[in-house]
């Protein structure tokens, strides 16, 4: 690194923002590096990504935060999967879970994937996901992921929080690191003669200059898109849902550690349980109801009366931007782009994002040598994600609404996708298509065997089915996973 001094200005609070916050100071503590997050008063957060995948726990093990000083603070939860109500009734499956995977599935993923493929030949074999994965099986248990001292697999699990007290959390932790916040307001943005950005003006008469800066301030991304302009790629044309209505019910007293994602007539409703409350809401296409439609629809699912309900309306812009990493800018969060929350993937990209931007900076000398190669891996992930979720519409067998068909009719995929699909349905191995593809995603075999056996993506049973028995059975897991339990919690 140069001796000058390197000045980072992060452009928006939040959870993304101050998430790259506490990793940035926390990572180049050491150099000569200050961080300085600059956000309006008068600019509210989205506020509902509430959920969380395993990387998360990653995030606060790396930052050196115990589970017990943080998840008090954000009415958290644990999550050790996603159930799945639904999305496939004509396969005969009415629900499925994905299950994060752990280290003990090291036992089980195989005989999945064999059993998997036997179903595919017409044979009548036992191929439910919850069933072969360890998180499965605390699920459907109710207990709590945390581990006792003696127990020899580490176990991998997400949370549900409240996004706003997280944030705030973050913003806490990161004044320990260093981190100057300033409420700010900008009115407007210098760039220097090269087009590099060179510095914010603030309604408040301040110049704050910088040497990179990232642009945290969500969907208008003020300064990748506005001020460097950088374009949008829409994934409107393979994912249709663009906007969301959010209303909170009371806490469960029976709480799940997962998250519940019901199929509705114009999209899905998700159902996510925090310690004083349970986070609803109906994420849709504006295309196929109203707003006022959507919101009956949403109460009536959660037996609310109108009256009581207090609701709030949220419009999404589905897609990436094409350069993530511009100039000396790089856009994180909704500023960079925004995969629906079906999977629980924001705070995963936002993560992911600024971990691989500071390994390519710090190779390049800290310069934007890597540039190209960053945006090219982050760009990749983007879409690989938007493949897994475009999945979950491609094969639902709903027939309730011209929505649901539309979108099984829906012939917009990618490549990578269409490839996919494709060994499936020959009976080949999708593992190995998957190491063909050098997929590098947050999804891998095990995820999307859950996904293509949930969805009972099978062919008809064959007439004259052998007397071969249940691989499942065979392989004792029921037994195994049944032992394992007797370490478990209830949640």
């Amino acid at each position: 690194m140069n001796a000058s001094p390197l000045n980072i200005v992060i452009v928006g609070g939040g959870t993304a923002g101050w998430m790259a916050a506490n990793l940035l100071a926390k990572r180049w503590q050491h150099k000569a590096v200050s961080v300085t997050l600059v956000e309006s008063p008068d600019i509210g957060i989205i506020g509902v990504g509430e959920g969380s995948t395993p990387t998360l726990k990653r995030f606060f093990e790396d930052m050196n935060i115990a589970e017990s000083d943080w998840m008090a603070a954000c009415n958290a939860t644990y999550k050790v999967s996603i159930q799945f109500d639904g999305w496939s009734p004509e396969s005969g499956v009415g629900s499925y879970a994905h299950p994060f995977i752990s280290q003990l599935d090291t036992f089980s993923e195989r005989p999945f994937y064999v059993n998997c493929l036997t179903r595919r030949m017409g044979l009548d074999v036992n191929v439910t996901p919850g069933d072969f994965l360890f998180n499965g099986w605390l699920a459907k248990h109710k207990r709590s992921p945390q581990t006792p001292a003696n127990f020899p697999f580490r176990i991998e699990y997400g949370y549900h929080f409240d996004s706003g007290l997280l944030g705030a959390f973050l913003q806490r932790h990161a004044h320990t690191l260093g981190v100057t916040h300033k409420s700010r307001n900008i009115e407007s943005v210098q760039c220097h003669p090269n087009g590099d950005i060179a510095s914010l003006h603030t309604r408040e008469g301040e110049i704050i200059e910088g040497d990179l800066f990232i642009d945290c301030s969500g969907f208008r991304s003020l300064l990748l898109q506005q001020t460097l302009k950088v374009p949008f790629k829409s994934f409107k044309d393979n994912l249709f849902n663009d906007a969301a209505v959010v209303c909170a019910t009371d806490a469960l007293e029976d709480r799940p550690v997962e998250t519940r994602s019901t199929a509705l007539s114009t999209g899905w409703a998700w159902q996510i349980p925090l310690t004083n409350r349970t986070g609803n809401g109906y994420v849709y296409s504006s295309a196929f109801i109203s707003q006022e439609d959507a919101e009956k629809e949403l109460l009536t699912h959660l037996g609310v009366n109108d009256d009581d309900a207090q609701t709030r309306h949220l419009t999404m812009k589905v897609g990436q931007v094409s350069e993530h990493w511009s100039r000396n800018c790089l856009a994180l969060g909704l500023s960079q782009g925004f995969i629906e929350p079906l999977e629980a993937t924001a705070l995963h990209l936002v993560q992911t994002s600024v971990e691989i931007f500071m390994d390519h900076y710090e190779k390049g000398g800290f310069s934007d040598q890597y540039r190209a190669a960053y945006n090219q891996v982050v760009g990749e992930r983007f879409e690989r994600v938007r493949d897994y979720i475009v999945a979950h519409y491609k094969l639902n067998t709903r027939n309730d609404s011209e929505y649901w068909r539309a979108n099984r009719n829906n012939d917009v995929m990618s490549e990578s996708l269409l490839q996919l699909l494709d060994v499936w349905f020959r009976r080949g191995d999708l593992q190995q298509e998957i190491q063909r593809q050098k997929l590098d995603s947050h999804f891998g075999a095990t995820s999307w065997h859950c996904l293509l056996a949930g969805y009972g993506a099978f062919p008809r049973l064959a007439a004259q089915q052998p007397n071969q028995g249940d691989l499942y059975k065979d392989n004792n897991l029921a037994q195994f996973f049944s032992g394992c339990l007797l370490n478990f919690s209830a949640q």
